[in-house]
């Protein structure tokens, strides 16, 4: 069925109600029983916890009504993928709990994370709630976005910034080519008039998206790589924030990014980039790209 903007008012709210009462779980929880994942390359991919399942478990009994109701799909990611995501008009596409490591850890980076998707990849809800800060993001696509229900602020960026802020994966600091990268990034930064580069390497994908958002000038990229390289979960309702702030969430090398894509849920095979504006954005692929 094709959603209309009341629709979609109406299913961010049962987004915003799943995303809250799920993150307010986890605020209050540790992990207790960490277990891996088999098949997954890195660390941060491999760790799962019971809390993981707790948290989908009070997302989906929220949200099961709006799934009936509307003929939603759903993709989340501690659930074999049905493939209803590729037949419904729209699907629920559920992170319950990103950025495991930080959460085990004790220390900032990890959210809960609910994006609406349609069929053909467009993000239409991002719902993102970050339990350290009890801070709630969501966006309505046409709609704007909000920070704790209230507008966030539209207007752009100032175009300067005392250094370009590139929030990193932790595997970031394990690439061969790491210093190299950061010295080239180092030059971009002076090119847009800015001091030099702070990495911000230890937070999850979706709050890695969030700190470019809430920065003047920043940046968060993935290579494109064989394997890997995050999932469909990790990006959806940060694309739809960025869309609503004008800011980027696309491939690497420009192009929508393919939230819906058939033939796996990994988000590999083009590469990922948040940016704060165009400018910032040009310059990331121009780097990235020539390598």
């Amino acid at each position: 069925m094709k959603l209309s903007a009341p629709d979609l008012e109406q299913l961010a709210d049962f987004a915003i109600e799943a995303a809250i009462e799920a993150g307010r779980m986890i605020a209050r929880s540790r992990p207790v029983d960490v277990q891996h994942k088999a098949g997954n390359e890195s660390l941060a991919s491999q760790v799962v916890t019971e809390i993981d399942r707790r948290s989908e478990d009070i997302i989906l009994e929220i949200l099961t009504p709006s799934i009936e109701r509307f003929e939603l799909g759903l993709l989340t990611e501690e659930r074999t993928d049905d493939g209803g995501r590729l037949l419904a008009d729209a699907f629920w596409c559920i992170d319950p709990l990103d950025g495991t490591l930080p959460f085990i850890e004790g220390s900032p980076g990890y959210a809960v994370s609910i994006a609406l998707v349609g069929r053909d990849g467009t993000p239409q809800i991002g719902v993102v709630y970050d339990p350290v800060e009890a801070a709630l993001f969501h966006a309505i696509t046409g709609l704007g976005a909000f920070c704790d229900r209230q507008p966030w602020p539209s207007e752009p960026h100032p175009p300067t910034s005392d250094v370009l802020s590139l929030f990193a994966d932790r595997s970031f600091a394990r690439r061969a080519d790491h210093n190299d990268l950061v010295e080239a990034l180092e030059q971009v930064a002076k090119d847009i008039g800015l001091a030099g580069v702070q990495v911000h390497p230890t937070a999850g994908a979706v709050m890695n998206a969030c700190g470019v958002l809430a920065n003047p000038a920043a940046c968060y990229f993935k290579h494109p790589k064989p394997t890997g390289g995050g999932s469909l979960w990790d990006f959806a309702a940060t694309a739809c924030l960025a869309h609503e702030l004008g800011a980027v969430a696309t491939d690497i090398g420009g192009a929508p990014l393919d939230l819906n894509r058939a033939d796996s849920t990994f988000m590999n095979h083009r590469g990922v980039l948040f940016a704060t504006n165009d400018a910032v954005a040009e310059r990331i692929r121009a780097l990235v790209v020539c390598r």
